[in-house]
């Protein structure tokens, strides 16, 4: 329930010479120079007999796809995406319809334009038949980011979608600078989960999901360090405020496990609940032949392990389909 899709924007990233874009490197291989990371580009980013090889190989039946929110395609001027993004949303809707049920999809939308969002998010679901959209988390760095999306919440509402909100800029925001020493690991690994907990926080206090009952956030990564900070939350709240931190308001959310392990797998049942949790991949940005097994690693029993294998994701599917 986490891996994207890039077919379609490749060749048109290959003409631009700033961020994003595609560039070669000394090897002759693509590169995809994202908002903040640059990646080689290997089959699986665009080839879909790749993908459903690989798919086959780790023992996945359906995957979910959605348009690659980190790139900063759909936070960019409307007049230079609008088209872009709706072209990738018809592909990606043709190639879910030929899947035979293997694999399903989540639009981009040109979120420079809200107005223009929420109708490309409508015709997603009344008409391309996917399953929702994909959001950058910087909307839900503050309260008053998240506010900004209630047009959108609304259109959500009206047809029932999935929203996953991913790491990426908002419109007009600036890529972060790199760290001085280590900056792959301190942005795409510590500071990277450190804020979609701040994402999580964000909803678990606003009333975006008690207002919209018919949009299901799925947070990614297993909501961040969430898990691993929610009794020094529970803390703060008892000490410091009086009231306890309303942990109830986390199953608000689903979660997918992409690029985690086992441990942090047991810990999330723990606190989040296995009926929350779906399996991710992140694929084709990790590619590891450890991502399935993860879920056969963890310490958790077999009615757990069945949900976030299978139940949780078909359970989220069977509302949309």
């Amino acid at each position: 329930m986490h891996s994207h899709y890039y077919g379609g924007l490749i060749e048109p990233l290959a003409r631009r010479t700033s961020r994003p874009y595609v560039s070669m490197d000394a090897q002759g291989r693509r590169v995809l120079n994202a908002m903040t990371a640059s990646t080689v580009i290997s089959a699986g980013y665009s080839d879909i007999p790749a993908r459903l090889a690989w798919l086959d190989s780790a023992g996945i039946r359906t995957q979910l796809m959605t348009f690659p929110g980190a790139l900063g395609l759909d936070v960019m001027p409307i007049d230079q995406v609008g088209s872009l993004i709706g072209e990738f949303n018809d592909r990606l809707a043709d190639i879910c319809r030929g899947s035979d049920g293997r694999l399903l999809g989540l639009a981009g939308l040109p979120l420079a334009d809200l107005g223009k969002a929420s109708a490309e998010l409508i015709r997603a679901r009344r008409e391309l038949k996917l399953l929702g959209a994909i959001l950058p988390g910087s909307f839900f760095l503050t309260a008053a980011r998240a506010e900004r999306l209630r047009p959108l919440f609304a259109a959500a509402d009206e047809v029932g979608a999935l929203l996953m909100v991913h790491p990426g800029l908002a419109p007009g925001e600036a890529a972060p600078a790199p760290f001085a020493d280590q900056s792959l690991y301190r942005a795409s690994g510590l500071e990277l989960q450190a804020s979609i907990a701040q994402m999580g926080i964000t909803i678990v206090f606003s009333d975006l999901v008690d207002r919209h009952p018919n949009v299901m956030i799925q947070l990614v990564n297993l909501g961040g360090t969430l898990p691993f900070v929610l009794e020094r939350l529970d803390a703060i709240g008892r000490s410091r405020t009086g009231r306890p931190f309303p942990r109830e308001r986390l199953r608000l959310m689903y979660y997918d496990c992409a690029s985690l392990g086992p441990r942090a797998v047991e810990l999330a049942v723990q606190t989040l609940g296995a009926d929350r949790l779906m399996l991710g991949t992140d694929y084709p940005i990790l590619q590891d032949d450890w991502v399935a097994e993860t879920i056969a690693k963890a310490q958790i029993n077999a009615a757990e392990r069945e949900l976030v294998l299978h139940g949780t994701a078909q359970s989220v599917i069977a509302r949309l389909t």
